[in-house]
């Protein structure tokens, strides 16, 4: 639990105006804590602290010079394009020692940026506007990093998206049963068998072999995107865990939050339905910018991880409940089981129109390259 003094004691480390007496919890996040602090100056800047989750992200400094670079090249080209580079982009204030973090006294890891006042995000998408130009945000985002080559960023959470290793976590919380809740989710552990054989697309060595590895977000919420007052994208957000992947990743993370009619955590199973007209705006609006750079294989890949990427939160959640809740924040006991059920509902949906949704993929790129001839 934080206080104004603790609070006080950070922020005096950060080259800022900010006033440690104004704080207050910010955002929904799952992993870190975060707080909007005001400026001591009327005309502002605004700021957000964030405490890091060093048990999650156990090499701040590495984590730390990712999100320089990516800022960096970003801000490189808003300029080029005659952008709003403050608005644009995430932007890290220096600490006082000219690192872009700072430890306190208790071991903890904090970091500060410049609030973008007058926007928005969304945990549940609303219109087909809002979901297009999340599309191009992210779109966007993929297309601007394309050029820095595969190797060069720090892998901050090792095998994040490797179903492969997620599934041994799961078989380790079994075998330990640590909470003694296995017997309870027989059910769920049925599905996870179900699909995971047809989960390892992006471990098969075929696959591998064409699938170009890029710089990515990897935890592409829509909640993770900022839209301005008219709902156009702004900004792309929440950085720390982009590294080199897969776009499909990005892609189906994407999907997996903006298609589904209800929260990630509904207890309700029967209000998870698809958004299909959200879905097809995402797509386009995602296209109109990522089309530009795409290879073939990745078009084929995208529906491939729209599936996986609820499937792999499912076994995530899932395998923080039987650990006993050491990984996700939770609101309530069986929070993550209700996560994890409403997941892989989720799949059951998205696999039964898997041949549909592929299609509005292929036909949206098949527009683009007409265009382009």
């Amino acid at each position: 639990m934080q206080n104004s003094k603790n609070i006080a004691e950070v922020v005096s480390h950060f080259n800022c105006t900010a006033n440690p007496e104004s704080y207050k919890p910010y955002g929904s996040g799952h992993i870190n804590d975060t707080f909007f602090v005001k400026s001591t100056s009327a005309s502002g800047p605004d700021y957000l602290l964030q405490r890091i989750n060093h048990r999650i992200f156990t090499n701040v400094e590495k984590l730390t010079e990712n999100m320089q670079r990516v800022t960096s090249h970003l801000q490189a080209k808003v300029k080029q394009e005659g952008g709003d580079v403050l608005k644009e982009v995430m932007t890290l204030l220096p600490a006082t020692d000219g690192k872009f973090f700072y430890q306190d006294s208790e071991g903890s890891y904090w970091r500060m940026f410049y609030f973008l006042g007058d926007t928005k995000s969304y945990d549940v998408v609303e219109t087909p506007k809002q979901a297009y130009e999340g599309g191009k945000a992210f779109g966007r985002f993929q297309a601007m990093l394309a050029d820095i080559p595969a190797g060069e960023m720090f892998e901050v959470i090792p095998n994040f998206h490797n179903i492969q290793k997620r599934l041994q976590h799961l078989q380790d919380a079994i075998a330990k049963d640590a909470f003694g809740r296995v017997a309870s989710v027989a059910a769920e552990l049925d599905i996870v068998n179900k699909y995971a054989a047809s989960m390892q697309y992006f471990q098969q060595p075929e696959n591998v072999a064409v699938l170009p590895i890029r710089v990515t977000h990897n935890d592409t919420k829509f909640n993770n995107v900022l839209l301005n007052s008219d709902d156009e994208a702004q900004c792309v957000i929440d950085l720390e865990t982009v590294m080199d992947g897969y776009v499909a990743y990005d892609f189906g993370d994407a999907i997996r939050t903006i298609i589904n009619t209800t929260t990630e955590d509904e207890a309700d199973l029967s209000k998870i339905q698809l958004n299909m007209p959200l879905f097809e705006a995402y797509v386009k609006g995602y296209l109109k910018e990522a089309s530009q750079f795409l290879m073939d294989a990745e078009v084929n890949s995208l529906m491939k991880g729209v599936l996986l990427l609820p499937y792999m939160q499912a076994v995530r959640f899932l395998t923080d409940h039987i650990n006993g809740d050491t990984y996700f924040k939770i609101k309530f006991e069986g929070h993550n089981l209700q996560r994890a059920r409403a997941q892989f509902q989720l799949v059951k949906m998205l696999d039964a129109n898997a041949g549909a949704m592929q299609q509005i993929i292929l036909n949206e790129m098949d527009s683009y390259k007409t265009a382009q001839y």
